[in-house]
C-alpha cells in the first residue's frame, strides 16, 4: 500500500462515519444540541469538512470547494464564507442550521472527492513539503493531513454519539 492509498482510505473512513452520524435525520435532529454549550451535528460535521477543505484546498494551491462549488450559498449561513467553525462560541454554533442531510454529505462528498483527488496524486516526497514554517517544527504535509484525520474523526464520533442521544430519546 503507498502512501497515497494510506491517506485516501483514512478519509474514506470519515465519509463513512460522517454519512453514517447525518443520512436520515431531520434538520431539527441535525440541529439538536445536548445543551446550551454542546455542538449539534450540522455545526460537526460542517465544521469537519469546512477545516477539511481548507486545509486541503490551501495544501494543493488550489480554491476551496465551499467558496467554488457554490455551497457557501447553498448553506446560506450567517457566517462569513471564510469561517472553519475554529474558536465559535455557542450562539455561533447554533447558527449551523441546515435545511436537510443531503446539503450536509453534498458537501462532505465534495470535498471527500476533492481531496482524494489531490491525495492520489502524492508521493512520500510530497509528504515532505512544510506547509506552515510559523510553527517549530515546521508542519509537512503529512503532519498536516494526519491532524486533519485526527480531527475530523474525532468530530464525526462526537456526531456519532449525539446521533446515539437521538436515536434513544
Amino acid at each position: 500500500m503507498t502512501s497515497a492509498q494510506l491517506l485516501t482510505d483514512a478519509f474514506d473512513r470519515i465519509q463513512e462515519t460522517v454519512r453514517q452520524a447525518v443520512d436520515g435525520l431531520t434538520p431539527d435532529q441535525l440541529a439538536l444540541r445536548p445543551d446550551a454549550e454542546a455542538n449539534s451535528i450540522a455545526w460537526l460535521v460542517w465544521h469537519l469538512t469546512r477545516v477539511q477543505d481548507d486545509h486541503v484546498a490551501d495544501a494543493a494551491g488550489t480554491g476551496q470547494v465551499w467558496t467554488s462549488g457554490g455551497w457557501a450559498d447553498r448553506f446560506a449561513l450567517p457566517l462569513d464564507p471564510s469561517e472553519t467553525g475554529y474558536g465559535h462560541d455557542p450562539k455561533q454554533v447554533a447558527a449551523v442550521r441546515v435545511g436537510s442531510a443531503d446539503l450536509l454529505t453534498g458537501y462532505h462528498d465534495a470535498v471527500h472527492d476533492r481531496t482524494v483527488e489531490y491525495v492520489g496524486t502524492l508521493t512520500d516526497k510530497d509528504l515532505e513539503r512544510v506547509v506552515d514554517a510559523a510553527w517549530d517544527p515546521p508542519v509537512t504535509l503529512a503532519v498536516r493531513l494526519v491532524s486533519v484525520i485526527s480531527d475530523d474523526l474525532q468530530h464525526a464520533g462526537q456526531a456519532s454519539y449525539v446521533r446515539g442521544l437521538i436515536e434513544r430519546a
